[in-house]
């Protein structure tokens, strides 16, 4: 309990670095009065420590960043030993996750993996191709087997809030919280070994006004290929045969290979409630929402970026497509949104592409030259890339935005890629250049929006934004021409 252990890097801290090793852990008892002693060293980044009931076991967890690859290693730390590898997958791969190690306090506050004798559990998300299925497993540190537990049910979406008791046979009885699409979340006492479950609360509906709104999981291609993804959304008044207007909300993501590209995530049978700025308000306004529309970024962790604007495109038009095809939207009246990493997507599609009437960027950043030393997980630097620098900036586009574009930023962004003069700066080009632009920069906002007035006046100048420029707008073929991309 009077040791300190910290990290050191041996590479200098420069993952360009060829190195053997990257870091290592050190220890230091007190009173610190003798000198540290090195335990393990790992061969890629140490990402951190987790410690069990036995002092002398330690799982270090270390990351390969050129193939977004992490390993969890159990290490007997007496003998200064590897015991065994627990974990070893790409960071991507959802599907074989294999949960995180339930813990529980000790009294000094610390926590230590719980254990049962040579078990541990574990708890996941149960990520799949319909939709994730939380799980409980227990594994055995000697043999590494896995036991299955308890995995939740198709028709429902619960997880594992705590683990109460084991009994001698290993079956525990654990908290759970359930939710279904139509039953708000609640709390259930599961016992695994009688197979039977009280429900210890009584959450009622908070927001009955949106109870009918449908979702279902869509899946889809892209040109290339790779297995896209979404969660579509028809609001609660939503009649078959209708075409409403679409909205599409994601936020690009980068893999090594199409394969965990077109991995899905999330689960439909979530409650579904409408929280803080969020764009599912659009439902109650006859509109039809694309949630989470995945936009992978394929490639090279060096060179991804080459094809960013033409793999954005791609997985846009699939989106759009796709809802066509369901005849639910039409695809004369899309709009597209996305927040941080999803604004400069946003920025970009609207400046390379006219598949959309108009977009809502938040807390954006739009000069790529103004994070110059690296960009999400761009790893070249401006002065070693400066053409896809500028390629990927939307403000060097700006007078190729010639759809609506409505720009909300809080005034005290303090994410140090997505600073106000990002908005602020795109504003000023775009509305120098004729295009049609609002900047509204919410006062004494972060990078996410919290306080009741920001988030009520970022629905009202979405709602507003959309219904003029997306709900309202003339078929393409009666407006004035546009300009081709």
């Amino acid at each position: 309990p009077a040791t300190l252990v910290w990290c050191e890097a041996l590479d200098g801290g420069d993952p360009k670095t060829k190195a053997a090793q990257r870091d290592r852990w050190l220890a230091q008892a007190a009173p610190f009065e003798e000198a540290p002693q090195e335990w393990v060293r790992t061969e890629h980044r140490a990402r951190g420590v987790s410690w069990f009931t036995d002092p002398a076991l330690a799982l270090v967890t270390d990351y390969d960043r050129d193939r977004r690859w992490t390993r969890s290693t159990l290490y007997d730390v007496k003998a200064g030993k590897a015991v065994a590898v627990l974990d070893d997958r790409s960071v991507n791969d959802r599907y074989a996750d294999p949960g995180s190690i339930l813990t529980t306090p000790l009294l000094d506050g610390s926590r230590v993996a719980l254990q049962q004798g040579e078990w541990i559990f574990r708890s996941g998300e149960g990520a799949s191709e319909s939709g994730a299925r939380p799980f409980l497993d227990r594994q055995s540190l000697s043999t590494r087997a896995v036991e299955r537990l308890w995995r939740c049910d198709e028709n429902a979406y619960e997880s594992v809030a705590a683990l109460v008791t084991v009994d001698a046979n290993g079956a525990p009885s654990v908290l759970t919280r359930r939710e279904t699409p139509v039953q708000p979340p609640n709390y259930f006492l599961r016992d695994l070994g009688a197979k039977n479950a009280v429900q210890l609360t009584q959450f009622v509906d908070p927001q009955p006004q949106i109870r009918g709104i449908k979702k279902e999981l869509v899946k889809y291609q892209r040109a290339d290929g790779v297995q896209l993804s979404a969660t579509l959304y028809l609001p609660a008044d939503y009649q078959p045969g209708q075409r409403l207007p679409l909205f599409v909300w994601a936020y690009p993501l980068e893999y090594n290979d199409a394969a965990t590209a077109g991995q899905v995530s999330g689960s439909t049978q979530r409650f579904t409630t409408i929280r803080g700025a969020s764009h599912l308000a659009l439902l109650t306004q006859g509109y039809c929402v694309m949630d989470n529309a995945t936009m992978p970024i394929v490639g090279s962790p060096e060179t991804m970026n080459d094809t960013f604007v033409e793999q954005i495109k791609a997985a846009a038009l699939a989106a759009i497509q796709k809802a066509d095809a369901l005849g639910v939207a039409d695809p004369q009246r899309v709009g597209v949104g996305g927040h941080s990493y999803g604004a400069f997507m946003t920025a970009n599609l609207l400046a390379h592409t006219d598949l959309f009437r108009a977009g809502v960027a938040r807390s954006g950043a739009y000069n790529r030259t103004l994070t110059p030393f690296g960009f999400q997980s761009e790893r070249r630097t401006l002065w070693e890339a400066p053409q896809i620098y500028a390629t990927l900036s939307p403000f060097m586009h700006a007078d190729k935005i010639n759809e609506p574009l409505l720009m909300l930023h809080g005034e005290k962004d303090s994410n140090s890629g997505t600073f106000p003069i990002q908005s602020e700066r795109l504003y000023q080009a775009v509305a120098g250049h004729g295009g049609t632009v609002r900047l509204c920069l919410l006062p004494e906002e972060d990078h996410g929006y919290a306080a009741r007035e920001s988030i009520l006046h970022a629905h009202a100048e979405t709602i507003e934004w959309l219904e003029r420029y997306v709900k309202q707008a003339v078929p393409v073929e009666a407006a004035a021409p546009r300009e081709s991309k």
